[in-house]
């Protein structure tokens, strides 16, 4: 698999320094500046231990208010780092991404041990922060073993760090790591449509996995996500199709919404038959408004 996109990280940390000019004190960024032109100086165990200061003191230093980007500064987040996604974040999550940023001149042995150090030790927040840089940091490819962690954790703030609004795991990930994120995902209720590259990832393998995962639920009674079928559509045996057929038939409509356009996407006579069935659903997706009222758009 490729290695992940590599960005400028000097680019990046001017523009997280120039968010937050835009957010933060005169005292505060004082303070950010002092730090990280002192973790660009220094070197060895100094370095680190300047960077494991500066992570600790972010908080009361900048504080925790929502950095909100506008619409300008996402475009700029873009440009900066295609499918970057800085929704969500605090500014004093921008202020330690910066600070990680700063210290990349320890090179990427030392880099990663103080990544490794970090982790270990990080409260929640500093674990969010830590995995919702991923994609920004410099020697990407030597942060797989790091993402997979972060995506083995039990504690969901830290796994969606990873999983949502991310575009390291999409590049990053090989397919049987890439459908367990998105098995787990499904799993704890988050939203695929936050997950980066979710169609372009899509496979034969996870369309059967997902089936089966609906299938299960279906059993038991409980319900089904219908976000699931947009990735089943594209590849539907005939497991697949019948799956779809009982989704067609349930009582919420994002079920049936889901289904059609999973059907129209489906391959094959089946598929056609079981649409057809529902003229009024084909005649939806026909016009393409299947899913209108369903905030969850593509995901890429």
């Amino acid at each position: 698999m490729p290695d992940p996109a590599c960005p400028d990280p000097g680019h990046i940390a001017a523009l997280l320094r120039r968010w937050l000019g835009r957010r933060v004190a005169g005292e505060g960024l004082a303070w950010l500046d002092a730090a990280t032109a002192h973790l660009a100086a220094a070197q060895g165990a100094e370095a680190e231990r300047a960077l494991f200061l500066g992570f600790a003191a972010a908080p009361r230093r900048i504080g925790k208010a929502e950095l909100t980007p506008g619409s300008e500064e996402l475009a700029e987040a873009a440009m900066a780092r295609p499918e970057w996604q800085p929704r969500g974040w605090s500014c004093d999550q921008a202020a330690r991404t910066l600070l990680l940023l700063s210290h990349r001149q320890a090179g990427p042995v030392a880099f990663g041990r103080a990544l490794d150090r970090l982790a270990a030790a990080a409260e929640l927040r500093e674990l969010v922060c830590l995995y919702q840089a991923l994609p920004l940091l410099p020697w990407p490819a030597r942060h797989r073993a790091r993402a997979a962690e972060g995506l083995r954790s039990s504690i969901t703030p830290v796994f969606e760090a990873v999983a949502l609004h991310n575009p390291y795991p999409a590049e990053a990930l090989e397919e049987g790591a890439w459908n367990q994120l998105v098995l787990k995902a499904v799993f704890l209720g988050s939203p695929l449509s936050a997950i980066v590259g979710l169609d372009r990832r899509a496979n034969p393998a996870l369309a059967a996995m997902l089936v089966d995962y609906a299938r299960e639920r279906r059993a038991a009674g409980r319900p089904v996500p219908h976000e699931l079928w947009r990735l089943v559509g594209p590849f539907a045996d005939a497991r697949a199709v019948a799956a779809l057929r009982h989704a067609l038939a349930d009582p919420d409509p994002r079920q049936q919404r889901a289904a059609a356009l999973a059907l129209a996407a489906a391959p094959g006579e089946e598929a056609r038959a079981a649409l057809a069935a529902r003229p009024d659903l084909a005649a939806e997706v026909a016009a393409g408004r299947p899913g209108r009222e369903d905030p969850a758009g593509p995901a890429g």
